[in-house]
């Protein structure tokens, strides 16, 4: 797996799927790297939260599991 510096270039050029995007904001929440880098993070973070992928604590929820599930069948 990508260290977090490498997810954050992926992310930011567009090429993290779903689940590479719950999976780096669950580290930055865990971390607390969510609130303190760039705005966009820490707005990006209480999105998903409040999208109910991802608990406060930063843990992927039953339902961000269920939405991973969901995007790999698309593809």
């Amino acid at each position: 797996m990508p260290d977090t510096v490498e997810q954050i270039m992926l992310f930011e050029s567009g090429e993290l799927d779903t689940e590479g995007i719950l999976n780096l904001f669950s580290k930055l929440i865990k971390n607390g790297q969510a609130w303190t880098l760039q705005g966009s993070y820490g707005r990006y973070a209480s999105r998903l939260i409040e999208l109910e992928l991802l608990t406060k604590k930063g843990k992927i929820t039953d339902f961000g599991k269920e939405t991973v599930s969901k995007s790999k069948e698309s593809v």
